[in-house]
């Protein structure tokens, strides 16, 4: 297909490791390689994975339920995998509106070809940063109505911007069209139940197998508090249980213990 980026089996691809750690089959033994090697030095990394995406499903199940959101811009969608955003909305929905966002263009390649929506609604496609929030608010509005309310999927994306790209900023600038009841959707990487290393370094386990990743491949990632995470939604209300970890956000009852908590924090807001 012309157009289509070439994939090099030979090199890591951040998006095929997280999708390696989901249990994916988009992804190459060189992936699994820097994958197994990440979880060598942090194992807790596959229950994070597995918590954060189990959170996306609530999270939207609650939106296009209880909330009664019929539109859904994802920005930083990853590699698709089972129960995608626009599948777990369009079954409590049909007629809901999705539009995924990403700056990778084997991201997109994947998506185009695996995500369909319902006959009812509607899914589209973005080539874009997130550091260019006004350009992805000009596309998003070629399928979605900013003057109806919006869900703002942000998943483990903002801490791909440092701090002096001004996370706040653009977390802002997204939000400032958005009318009245639209929602905010955050999850981000944390380090609050990370030790440090051996060598008595102020590092932990997490934040070396960060290093280690990046060396190998990966995106950056910058790891923040779970209250620089609840300040990102400063003026908005947050929904109940408020700002907490992924694993226990709206969890389903079960006869079973408190799922245990992990480095991922998150957070549901409504737009007043």
């Amino acid at each position: 297909m012309a157009g289509q980026p070439q994939i090099d089996s030979s090199v890591p691809h951040s998006a095929r490791i997280w999708n390696y750690w989901l249990n994916g089959k988009e992804n190459y033994p060189v992936d699994r390689e820097v994958g197994d090697e990440f979880l060598r030095i942090f194992p807790a990394q596959a229950d994070i994975a597995r918590h954060s995406r189990a959170f996306l499903g609530r999270a939207v199940r609650y939106l296009a339920g209880e909330a009664g959101i019929r539109q859904f811009l994802d920005i930083g969608t990853g590699l698709p995998t089972v129960d995608n955003t626009h599948e777990v909305a369009q079954r409590a929905a049909p007629d809901a509106r999705i539009v995924y966002v990403d700056n990778d263009p084997l991201v997109l390649t994947h998506a185009r070809a695996l995500l369909s929506s319902s006959p009812a609604g509607a899914t589209s496609y973005i080539d874009a940063d997130i550091r260019d929030p006004d350009v992805i608010l000009a596309k998003a509005a070629e399928t979605l109505d900013f003057g109806r309310p919006v869900a703002l999927l942000l998943l483990g994306i903002l801490g791909h911007l440092t701090d002096e790209e001004d996370p706040e900023g653009v977390l802002a600038r997204l939000v400032a069209p958005l009318a009245p009841g639209s929602h905010v959707v955050i999850n981000d990487g944390t380090d609050v139940f990370g030790t440090p290393g051996e060598d008595g370094v102020d590092d932990t386990a997490r934040a070396r197998a960060i290093t280690r990743y990046v060396e190998a491949g990966g995106i950056a990632y910058n790891l923040r508090s779970p209250e620089r995470i609840t300040g990102f939604f400063t003026g908005m209300d947050l929904v109940e249980p408020g700002v907490v970890t992924v694993s226990r956000w709206r969890t389903e009852p079960s006869p079973f213990e408190e799922p245990p908590e992990v480095d991922a924090f998150c957070g549901v807001a409504r737009i007043r």
